[in-house]
């Protein structure tokens, strides 16, 4: 009798436990026979189900869960179509395999964790109408994810300073495992670049990019919510214009001396071969060269204007000229020196006779002249004697302009005009006083 008192308690408890257990076995026996009495209907048998995690990364955390259907079918022949579905945060994914056998036959799925948290799964069976036969719920998972999530980078391959010419690249570095593993890819947008931007283009040329300040953005948004961006603060600068002097060797000397004109390039680090070269003489082109040189050797006597344009290939032109003299050579042919400009040679120069006679003559016919013109007097002289002082001046008692009543008008610049009955018009002269016509 004390025994039985003992155990009393502990028949107590497993009676309660299986209480609580039983229904929740119902539940599950429950839904496992409605899923085989659907399967059954189609001639199907559900031998085995499994569920496996996996850690693809092998970084110690499960990120992907392995699912096997094993079945077999007393038809001759069966066709149907596996579905995976995987929950996370209010959006689903769905992963497909289609099945077509005879006897018994197994199918293997992977679901791929795309974002850390909890990961309700639910494998249907859809009949080769695309009925659902039925759908069973798989156990929640909590993974990490394995696949790479979207990433962009924007990355600069050019000089710290940036000319315009310049080579320069930027890399579009983009990746994206999650959304196209589940049909789920976005959009990807860039902003800032001066030309179309494709998503095809990794590589963008910004070498020939007009000069400026550019704020690069570019941003991707997968359908499953997942969003990154990159910017990139870019400046290009405004070339400048080829720098050179032109160094002359020969100027001022005989023709039949050498004469030589040489660009000399004032800028560091900069190749002027590629530069485009245009000589010219008193503005005519010289054709066909495009060196650094320039023979003006080849220049007859006189004065050459030479110029040098030199054009980079940005189209940044700068242009320098020298005024060359070139001087007679000392033995010429008559036929020379008569068609050359004459050369003074200083104390050895050859002169010739100008005429002092007749030189003497005109300059004393040109006293005689002179002399009649300075003692020239006028014979009259005013009947009071005095200096002619000019014309009365014509102002009235009180200091006015004595218009002797014609109409007057002072005009913008403070003229007074009067008007005669014929039309013409005087104009006031205030320093001498008097009427002028106009």
């Amino acid at each position: 009798m004390g025994d039985s008192l003992r155990t009393l308690p502990f028949v107590l408890v497993a009676l309660l436990l299986g209480c609580l257990m039983a229904p929740v076995g119902f539940v599950q026996h429950a839904e496992a026979e409605s899923s085989d009495d659907a399967l059954a209907a189609e001639g199907l048998t559900l031998v085995a189900l499994r569920n496996d995690t996996m850690d693809l990364n092998q970084d110690g955390e499960p990120d992907a869960i392995r699912i096997v259907v094993i079945l077999n079918t007393t038809s001759e022949w069966s066709e149907i179509e596996l579905r995976l579905f995987g929950t996370h945060k209010d959006k689903e994914v769905r992963e497909d395999r289609y099945m077509a056998f005879t006897g018994q036959s197994n199918a293997s799925l992977v679901y791929d964790s795309w974002s850390e948290g909890e990961h309700s799964l639910r494998l249907d069976f859809i009949d080769k109408d695309g009925d659902k036969i039925t759908s069973i719920a798989l156990p929640t998972y909590v993974l990490k994810p394995a696949l790479q999530t979207p990433q962009i980078t924007l990355d600069l391959d050019a000089p710290s300073w940036i000319e315009t010419g310049d080579d320069c690249k930027i890399n579009r570095i983009f990746a994206d495992e999650t959304g196209p593993r589940y049909d789920a890819s976005g959009i990807r947008t860039f902003s800032g670049a001066p030309f179309t931007v494709l998503d095809n283009q990794t590589i963008l040329d910004c070498s020939h990019w007009p000069a400026g300040d550019y704020l690069l953005k570019e941003a991707y948004r997968n359908d499953l919510g997942q969003v990154t961006e990159s910017w990139l603060n870019l400046t290009i600068n405004n070339r400048p214009a080829p720098a050179f002097s032109l160094d002359v060797f020969g100027n001022q000397n005989n023709t039949d001396e050498p004469c030589l004109i040489t660009m000399i390039p004032n800028m560091i680090d900069v190749d002027f071969s590629t530069f485009e070269k245009i000589w010219t003489v008193q503005g005519t082109v010289l054709d066909g060269n495009s060196s650094t040189s320039y023979d003006c050797s080849v220049l007859p006597a006189g004065v050459h204007l030479v110029t040098l344009e030199v054009i980079n290939n940005e189209k940044i032109r700068t242009v320098h000229g020298v005024n060359l003299v070139r001087l007679p050579g000392l033995d010429l042919t008559d036929e020379e020196a008569a068609t050359l400009p004459s050369r003074s040679f200083g104390d050895e120069t050859e002169t010739k006779s100008v005429g002092w006679f007749s030189i003497g003559i005109l300059g004393l016919v040109v006293s005689i002249v002179v002399f009649v013109l300075l003692v020239r007097v006028k014979d009259e002289s005013a009947p009071d004697g005095l200096r002619d002082l000019g014309p009365t001046p014509m102002i009235l008692a009180d200091g006015s302009p004595d218009a002797q009543g014609m109409p007057t008008l002072t005009d913008e610049e403070g003229i007074l005009w009067r008007q005669h009955p014929d039309g013409t018009t005087d104009w006031w002269d205030s320093q001498l006083r008097i009427w002028h016509k106009w």
